[in-house]
Order: C-alpha cells, then structure tokens, then sequence
C-alpha cells in the first residue's frame, strides 16, 4: 500500500470532518492499519470515523491492496470502535 496516498487521504478525511490525526499505526506484517482522530471543539462521533473509513475505502481497491483499518478517536480504542460499528449494522 502506499504509505504516502493513504496518509493524505486520511488527512484530507479528517480536516474534512474537522478533525486532526493522532496517529496512524502501521502493522505491516498483517496489513492492519489504527487511525487515531481527535477533534479540539467537539468530540469526534461516529459519523466523523466512518466519513474517514469510506475515504480510505474509496481511494483503495481492498481486492487489490488486501487490508484491515479502523478508525478511533481519543477515548474509545479500535476494539470498541469495531463493537460500535457492529451493533449499528445489525
């Protein structure tokens, strides 16, 4: 994947939604990407994660490039993220 495309797309998704990166963390052995978004007026909802997720979605043919994201905020790690994300889709 290329690291550079993937973290303006990010960063363009995020100041999108006004929101700032935290951090974008790489696993590489597993194709396994965490992005970390904050924002300084107002927590950062759902939407705000889900906008960023369908940006990287849109920018990369996950046929292709074979990879896991989840997108976070400050106070809520990737694991309830995915809990979150799986209670609104049922």
């Amino acid at each position: 994947m290329d690291r550079e495309l993937f973290e303006k797309t990010v960063q363009q998704a995020a100041a999108g939604r006004g929101c700032s990166v935290v951090s974008i963390d790489w696993n590489d052995d597993d194709n396994v990407f965490e992005v970390t978004i904050d924002r300084e007026s107002e927590p950062v909802g759902l939407e705000d994660c889900e906008f960023v997720h369908r940006a990287v979605l849109a920018a990369f043919n996950r046929d292709i490039e074979d990879y896991a994201l989840t997108v976070g905020s400050l106070g809520m790690d990737a694991a309830e993220a995915d809990e979150l994300l799986k209670s609104i889709q049922e």
